[in-house]
Formats: C-alpha cells, sequence, structure tokens
C-alpha cells in the first residue's frame, strides 16, 4: 500500500465514528446497570473512597453473545473491526486527543476540593494535559479512569476475535494463530473475571487521568497488543510441537507470577494479617508487604507481566521483530514505571522504604535487576 493509499484508508468514515461511539455508549449503559459486586476503592487523602462495580466478566460475555446474534443474523460482519482497521485506529486516536482536552479544561475550572476531582495543576499546560489534572473524573456519574481500562481491554478482545474471523475467512487458520488467540482470550476474560484487582493498582490510586492514560487505554491497549494477531493475517509461521510446549511454559509462568502476585497485594490491602504462602505476612513498618512474591522482588507482577507479553508474541516465530514490539515496549515501560514508582514510595515510606529495599534488594527479576 502506497502511502496515498495509506493516508485515504486511515481517514475516519462516519461508520467507524458511529462503531467507536455506539461501543462507548453501549459499554457505558450495560456496565451502568447490569449487577456487579461492589468493591471499594484505596482510601484517599481526604479520607473517602470511591467504589466500583465490578461487572466487567458479565459485560463481555453479554457483549460477545449480542455480538455472536448479530453475526448469525447478518447484522454485523466478523470482519468488520479489520475491515475499517485504520478508520478505527484514526477515530480512536482523535477521540482520545478530544477527550484529554476536555478533562483538560474541566480540571483547570474546577472548585472541588474533595481527592478524587481537585485539581493538581502544575502551571505548564502540556505537563498538565499529558499527565492529567484530577485524579477521579466522572461524567454522568461514571468513573472515566475505571471505564476507558474496561474499553481497552475489551476492544483488545473484539479486535482479536474480528482478526480470527478474517484469517478463517481467507482460509490461513493455523497452530500459530489459535496459540495466540487463546492466551489472549483467557487473559482478557481472566482480567474481567478479578477486575476487582484492579481497584488497588497504582494506575487507578495514584495516576491522575490524563491524554497518557486515555491514549494508552483506548488506543494503544487494543490496537499494540494485537499486533502478533495482524501479523499473522499476513504471514505464515509453523511451530514445532517442542516450540509450542515452550510457548506453553512461557504463559503459564507469567500468568501464575502475574495472578498470584496482584491477588497477594490486594487480600493485604484489604487484610493485612492473611497468610501468604501458609505463613503469617512478613510487614515492613506496619505498611509493607515484603512475603510471597513481593519478598522475591518489588515489583515481582511486572515479571509476570512481560513473560505474558512474550507468550503472546512467541507464536510468531523469530523471523520478524516485528511481533515483539509489544513486549519490548512493555519492558522499556515498565522499567520507567517502576523507577517513578520506586520515587513516589521512597517519598512516602522514606525510612520504611529503605529498610524494604535493603531486605528486598531486587526490582523485578531476581540476581539480575
Amino acid at each position: 500500500m502506497d502511502l496515498y493509499s495509506l493516508l485515504q484508508s486511515s481517514i475516519p468514515s462516519l461508520t467507524s465514528v458511529g462503531l467507536l461511539l455506539s461501543y462507548f455508549g453501549y459499554l457505558a449503559v450495560i456496565g451502568s446497570v447490569l449487577p456487579g459486586k461492589i468493591v471499594p476503592g484505596a482510601i484517599l487523602s481526604d479520607g473517602t473512597r470511591l467504589h466500583y462495580r465490578c461487572n466487567g466478566l458479565l459485560s463481555s460475555i453479554l457483549s460477545l453473545l449480542l455480538l455472536g446474534g448479530g453475526i448469525a443474523t447478518g447484522f454485523v460482519s466478523p470482519t468488520v473491526i479489520v475491515d475499517r482497521g485504520l478508520e478505527l485506529l484514526s477515530a480512536t486516536f482523535i477521540f482520545s486527543f478530544v477527550v484529554s482536552l476536555l478533562l483538560c479544561v474541566a480540571g483547570c475550572t474546577s472548585r472541588d476540593k474533595g481527592s478524587s476531582l481537585k485539581p493538581y495543576v502544575s502551571g505548564n499546560w502540556i505537563h498538565d494535559w499529558w499527565f492529567g489534572i484530577q485524579l477521579n473524573p466522572q461524567f454522568m456519574g461514571i468513573d472515566l479512569k475505571f471505564f476507558f481500562v474496561r474499553a481497552g481491554i475489551l476492544g483488545w478482545l473484539l479486535i482479536n476475535l474480528s482478526i480470527l474471523a478474517k484469517s478463517i475467512e481467507d482460509g490461513n487458520l493455523n497452530r500459530s494463530m489459535v496459540l495466540y488467540q487463546l492466551y489472549c482470550t483467557f487473559y482478557i476474560l481472566d482480567y474481567f473475571f478479578y477486575e476487582e484487582y484492579m481497584t488497588s493498582t497504582w494506575d487507578i490510586i495514584a495516576e491522575r487521568l490524563g491524554f497518557m492514560l486515555v491514549f494508552g487505554d483506548l488506543l494503544w491497549i487494543p490496537f499494540t497488543f494485537s499486533i502478533q494477531g495482524w501479523w499473522l493475517l499476513r504471514n505464515k509461521v509453523d511451530l514445532t510441537t517442542a516450540a509450542v510446549v515452550a510457548n506453553c511454559i512461557v504463559f503459564v509462568m507469567g500468568y501464575r507470577i502475574f495472578r498470584e502476585a496482584n491477588r497477594q497485594k490486594h487480600v493485604f490491602k484489604k487484610n493485612p494479617k492473611a497468610p501468604i504462602w501458609g505463613k503469617p505476612p512478613m510487614v515492613i513498618g506496619g505498611k509493607l508487604l515484603a512475603s510471597g512474591y513481593w519478598g522475591i522482588a518489588r515489583h515481582c507482577n511486572y515479571l509476570g507481566d512481560l513473560l505474558l507479553a512474550l507468550s503472546f508474541s512467541l507464536p510468531c516465530g523469530i523471523s520478524s521483530p516485528i511481533p515483539y514490539f509489544y513486549p519490548v515496549y512493555l519492558l522499556i515501560l515498565l522499567i520507567w514505571r517502576e523507577r517513578r514508582d520506586e520515587a513516589r514510595c521512597a517519598q512516602k515510606y522514606k525510612d520504611i522504604w529503605a529498610e524494604y529495599c535493603k531486605i528486598v534488594p531486587w526490582r523485578i527479576l531476581p540476581y539480575v535487576y
């Protein structure tokens, strides 16, 4: 495809804009009306806390059933996302840009004194637009930060399923595509099953909502996390049985570390005396967990994340670096985030953090980093 054709196919059509806005509107409605566990968020600096309706799994299952019904009746094309991929990409970028500008304006004009909506203005407009001004902005009662994460994760699944449909339509479905689809689908549904764990992550409790998070949730997650699927549509990869087994081992290891580490942290925040690996937890200064995976590395959940990202790319083989963009990007991102986390924790916990670092010297990968 030449540059002119590429630019032409990237211009959002009314159909792609309608699809995108319908998707967000649909998610907003079902997220508000479907039953779900009400999970209290972290206690904010003013003593208040938000509550989240965690019905992501039910919402995603209902969405897949409705989508299946639409495909069966011919109302929806199973390959519509693939067919309009560039249009949806550019439409999502424009939407993210506009939303982040509106959030910036709303934050600057806010007079709210509560921790969730209190404006944090640095004076640098670009900085405030990028990192955000308010911690938990809302629209019509919907927590936007929580909503955008859900929209991005489910969007990733929908893109993958459209890629799978296109692969079947083209007659090039193979073991590599099946592996990639199984890993991602399991990971996404598992994410929604444990959606309440998201409420205790750094993004939710500490990051303000600006372009960085809006763009990351709505565009970066669905469109870059699915690069391997797009690549497999155009490239045939024949994996040996040994390669499949090795890939499965990497996935299982990554999932185990990622899920268990996040579970331990979440349980500890709810009940600091809950046993970990059958023993009372070791707690530094009454605040920092140094047991289980958190006694092995200070950000061991990032190791699980990296292994999972690698397992999503391994079905593509080693003939091209393109499918490995996601794990390489994630490695850079997590090291950058880990450094920011460490600086904030050192400022927040002071001597307690220094003691924790002595007991747990490794940042992500023991004996390496």
